[in-house]
């Protein structure tokens, strides 16, 4: 059974999110998105936790459904293809260590099969931490301590790190990570079985270094809005079951890939200041000493840098091998470029909901749909979503420094421009 699954959300109780992130508009959007299994989010904050427990239903398969869906849809008047939506418990985590004298801030997924293993971990962690204070609690613990925690709790629970190359928060960040997931995780190390490769990466980046090689990578929205579910997704032909979907990404049988941004758009992927308007590409970066030319001080470092650092080799462009994954643009911002127009405006925004409406759902558009079918639609779209899939672009600006990139799909001169 094929389906798509987004497995890194947030509630609107994590910290620099949406306050409409509810289960309500979870549904609607995902209906929206195209997605057919998504996590809760933030089970470790009690009031999401007791939210959960009143309006999912265990459907007897490790997941959950929404036990009185909205009756509305999340745009008026417009019904998405219908999604049999399933909710799986997940979590993040961020814990905050030293080792070896130096501090170290990780991110971690945390999935669960039922409540009763949530309510072991919660118990565990907080003992650490308020876990009240934010959606994603920081726990003040190491990584290899957590990963001991939730192995205890289950045979069925499981940790994936999270993000694993944002430069702050992330098992190889430049800033607070580390080298190796033995350094992280210790004699537990050989208990992650997938890494989550973030905005800022992508499975062919990861793949140049060997040492991951025994990992599934996986993709995720990490969304703090309603609009941003899915820009990341991963891409199942298994049964669609708790023990189904985990037991594709160990074994690597019915996890069929992911669909992934281009990792330039990530905010991580090259170096740079933001506030001094500075971003370089890992070899100018390196030319500079990793100093900012401006304010002279040390430059971020990404993740194209970071992965040249450990694998002892340099990014040399675009990888050649998208076995098992596909990049792709979210619709929103492509419209943006089609229309001139701001991705949030409202005539971005009047176009999303009719390509919704003629072809059910985001992924629909971006994956499935024939383009001959999207041309007659909307020439412009068709032409643009047939470059997108082969990976035709025509301009790169790349992300750094906590700034988002953009991939353009068209010349100034074919939008009348």
């Amino acid at each position: 059974m094929f389906y798509t699954a987004d497995l890194h959300i947030h509630s609107h109780y994590a910290g620099g999110t949406s306050p409409n992130l509810n289960l309500d508009t979870i549904y609607q959007w995902a209906q929206v998105k195209g997605i057919d299994v998504i996590g809760t989010g933030d089970f470790t904050h009690p009031a999401w936790l007791a939210e959960l427990k009143e309006r999912l239903a265990p459907d007897g398969n490790g997941f959950f459904y929404l036990k009185k869906p909205p009756a509305t849809t999340a745009l008026h008047g417009i019904q998405p293809s219908h999604k049999d939506l399933r909710f799986c418990l997940s979590a993040e985590v961020s814990t905050e260590y030293i080792h070896e004298n130096k501090k170290h801030i990780v991110h971690h997924l945390l999935y669960a099969p039922d409540f009763d293993t949530v309510k072991k971990i919660n118990k565990k962690l907080g003992a650490y931490a308020d876990l009240s204070a934010d959606g994603r609690p920081s726990i003040i613990l190491s990584s290899g301590s957590l990963l001991e925690i939730i192995l205890a709790s289950s045979d069925r629970a499981y940790l994936v790190p999270a993000h694993a190359w944002t430069p702050w928060n992330a098992v190889f960040g430049s800033k607070n990570g580390h080298d190796s997931l033995a350094a992280c995780y210790g004699d537990l190390s050989n208990h992650i079985f997938a890494l989550e490769t973030g905005l800022s990466s992508d499975p062919a980046m990861n793949r140049r270094w060997n040492k991951l090689d025994n990992l599934a990578m996986m993709s995720n929205s990490d969304a703090h809005s309603l609009n941003k579910l899915g820009r990341e997704l991963n891409l199942f032909d298994t049964e669609k079951t708790y023990d189904g979907l985990f037991n594709a990404v160990k074994t690597k049988k019915g996890f069929s890939g992911t669909i992934e941004f281009f990792p330039e758009e990530g905010k991580y992927t090259y170096d740079g200041h933001r506030k001094c308007g500075v971003c370089l590409s890992p070899e100018q970066s390196r030319d500079c000493g990793t100093i900012c030319p401006v304010c002279k001080k040390q430059v971020t470092i990404g993740a194209m840098h970071q992965l040249d650092r450990l694998t002892g080799s340099s990014f040399a462009g675009r990888q050649n091998d998208n076995k098992g994954f596909h990049h792709v643009i979210p619709l929103q911002e492509i419209l943006s470029e089609i229309h001139g127009a701001g991705a949030d405006t409202k005539k971005v925004t009047t176009a999303f909901r009719k390509a919704i409406a003629a072809f059910g759902n985001e992924f629909a558009i971006l994956e499935e749909t024939p383009v001959t079918d999207i041309e007659r639609y909307h020439p412009l779209l068709g032409q643009a979503i047939s470059r997108m899939r082969a990976g035709e672009v025509k301009q790169i600006v790349p992300g750094y420094d906590n700034k988002y990139g953009r991939i353009l799909l068209f010349e100034k001169d074919e939008l009348g421009g």
